[in-house]
């Protein structure tokens, strides 16, 4: 073989290599992401497509993971826990309060934890799905019942809205990571 073959040859294979490499690096960052963010991940692809699902998501990490995340004092979770019963024991007399109450509950535990609270509801689900991407869609379920808490089906959309934030408080505040 002459010279410029090998060349030619050389030149080749290190363009299937590199190829190689970026589809390798591709692969192993999706699965980072798919495993880190769980069904949010999908649901993101699904909405806005593998790139930018994947842009913004790699964001969401990145800002995520240089926020101040800190565990809840055992003083702060069973006051918590206390706020947390008597919104429920309010469901009765007033469902709209008492769900709104959970809400805000959530948000405060949230807020004292360390995770954004100023930002738009999607950049916010976003960042409770990097810790907790088994309850990120209750999360967002229990806004959306609140935002439909009118009409024959208000208490029942009420009820929901409870159930699904249950579900994340009992995440965000029972954490292994919060029993330090």
């Amino acid at each position: 073989m002459e010279t410029w073959e090998w060349i030619v040859l050389a030149v080749a294979v290190g363009a299937a290599l590199l190829l190689l490499a970026a589809l390798v690096s591709i692969r192993r960052r999706r699965g980072r992401l798919s495993e880190r963010f769980g069904p949010e991940y999908e649901r993101a692809v699904s909405s806005s497509g593998r790139g930018d699902a994947e842009r913004r998501l790699s964001a969401v990490a990145k800002e995520h993971d240089d926020l101040d995340i800190r565990p809840l004092s055992r003083a702060a979770r069973d006051r918590y826990r206390d706020e947390w019963h008597q919104a429920e024991a309010r469901f009765v007399s007033d469902p709209r309060d008492a769900a709104r109450a959970a809400e805000r509950v959530v948000f405060r535990i949230l807020d004292e934890r360390g995770y954004p609270v100023d930002v738009d509801e999607e950049e916010q689900a976003a960042h409770v799905a990097a810790d907790y991407p088994e309850v990120v869609e209750r999360f967002r379920h229990g806004h959306a019942m609140l935002e439909n808490d009118d009409g024959a089906r208000g208490t029942e959309n009420l009820r929901r809205a409870m159930l699904d934030f249950r579900a994340v408080f009992e995440e965000v505040v029972e954490d292994a990571r919060t029993a330090a």
